[in-house]
């Protein structure tokens, strides 16, 4: 095993920790896809909500979002950022243990969460329900995680600094600013605390924390992915430079202010709800600049996407982002959000971003790095690479397109009234109406999480010592 090791171990650069982010960026994406399935299992059958408190859907639904957000969306930017960092600055990680502690440091974050929301440890805040131990520690291992990756890039041994990096750094500051921000609370046990900002107020930073967790930790971070890894699979230079710096720019000028739009209809006063709802329609014009910028980077490869799965994972998100930050300024707007807001719509837009566009860009990096990071030519099996694709890609349509019609539909009926005034339909009505979306969406949900135990034993083929990589068909799911 040593020699293994020894063999594994790059002369220049620190491959352990992202080969160790690497798989549990697979072994978490696995849990929080499995918990996804059983928490739509359980709205569509209440009956599996069983006498269990620690199962029932209020206990896991943030369980979910954190292992999904978190623990595989973070251990991927964990494991791409550390890698990019060193090729593009051509150094190694200026600490090797500062680094450790990030991987060791990040997972206990995640047993942590595993632990406690289950046992209905929570603020109750959205993508910040952890406690204030665990945020301490959060914010002890994202400072030290910025201490690595800007460390790393004032040792460059290139002048330049990529702009894939200017994404990462950028998504590692806001994140660190929001999660100490939005987290001042006031404890009362070990287990409990309130938080330090009262009423509109305190929905006010929750928003601005919890859509700037969306702009940052999984647009800012994942756009540093893609501006390496599209590229590189693609062997093109990226489309224009200079758009990519105008994308960063307007990107984090703009984003952190649409927070608001969360907040249509509430106590918030109407100038922060209208300036949130006009920065949100503002943000298509980067979002779309960025998705462009990558998607033109094809020119001249786009015969490629025929014989490289990987490549088109990388490529369909892209096209999953657009489609995304289309309809997240669309849903912003106060009329249509009258409509949209509180229903499966806005559940269907988060999934068409974290299924079409995070996950996927993510699957499509971790399959380029693993050959590199464990010496191999290529993945043990490309045709599993490119059922994995298809399965990715048809379970997310249909989980998005089944939570679109429900959430249209229920925001109609919310809204039908009688001639005399009174409701047309009742609550419960809407509820049996969208059963056979939610059906749907636990079939979507379950292609999406089996194509991720084909990538684990893809992966773990591959890693093998005795195995050796088939060749790649002359064109892979080409029509």
């Amino acid at each position: 095993m040593s020699e293994l090791n020894h063999a594994l171990e790059h002369p220049t650069y620190n491959y352990k920790v992202v080969r160790q982010f690497a798989i549990m960026t697979v072994v978490w994406g696995i849990v929080g896809m499995l918990v996804g399935v059983l928490i739509a299992a359980q709205l569509a059958w209440p009956a599996l909500n069983t006498e269990l408190q620690y199962l029932h859907f209020g206990r896991l639904r943030p369980l979910h979002t954190n292992a999904v957000i978190f623990a595989f969306g973070g251990s991927a930017l964990f494991a791409t950022s550390y890698y990019i960092v060193q090729r593009t600055c051509q150094a190694r990680l200026i600490s090797d243990k500062l680094a450790a502690f990030t991987f060791w440091g990040w997972q206990l974050v995640i047993v942590s969460a595993a632990i406690t929301l289950p046992l209905g440890l929570t603020t109750s805040k959205e993508y910040a329900e952890l406690e204030w131990p665990i945020d301490i520690l959060i914010a002890v291992v994202w400072v030290s995680y910025a201490l690595v990756f800007f460390g790393t890039i004032m040792k460059r041994k290139t002048p330049h600094i990529y702009v894939a990096n200017w994404f990462l750094g950028a998504f590692i500051i806001a994140v660190a600013v929001l999660h100490i921000i939005n987290s001042m609370a006031i404890p009362v046990s070990m287990t409990k605390s309130y938080s330090a900002y009262a009423g509109t107020v305190d929905a006010m930073v929750q928003w601005w924390y919890g859509h700037n967790a969306v702009g940052f930790f999984l647009t800012a971070g994942f756009l540093g992915m893609m501006y390496y890894f599209v590229p590189k699979q693609a062997g093109r230079p990226v489309y224009s430079y200079r758009l990519s710096i105008v994308h960063f720019w307007a990107l984090v000028a703009v984003y952190i202010w649409a927070g608001p739009h969360h907040l249509h209809y509430t106590a918030l006063p109407d100038w922060a709800q209208s300036l949130g709802m006009v920065m949100s329609i503002i943000l298509l014009a980067p979002s779309w600049g960025g998705m462009i910028n990558g998607m033109m980077t094809l020119s001249g490869a786009w015969d490629k996407l025929r014989t490289d799965p990987i490549l088109r994972f990388l490529v369909v998100s892209l096209s999953f982002y657009g489609m995304s930050t289309f309809e997240g300024p669309m849903m912003s707007i106060r009329t249509v959000n009258a409509l949209s807001h509180y229903t499966d719509w806005t559940i269907g837009h988060v999934h068409s971003g974290a299924l079409g566009w995070v996950a996927m860009i993510s699957i499509g990096a971790i399959y380029h790095l693993i050959p590199i990071l464990f010496g191999k030519e290529r993945m043990y099996s490309i045709s599993l690479i490119n059922a994995h694709f298809w399965m990715s890609t048809i379970g997310t349509v249909l989980y998005i397109a089944s939570m679109w019609v429900n959430g249209i539909m229920q925001g109609l009926m919310w809204r039908a009234y009688n001639q005399d005034g009174t409701l047309t339909y009742t609550f419960v009505e809407s509820v049996a109406a969208s059963y056979p979306g939610y059906v749907v969406r636990v079939i979507g949900g379950a292609i999406f999480f089996s194509g991720m135990l084909l990538m684990a034993y893809n992966i773990f083929m591959t890693t093998r010592k005795d195995v050796q990589p088939q060749p790649a068909p002359a064109a892979v799911g080409a029509v």
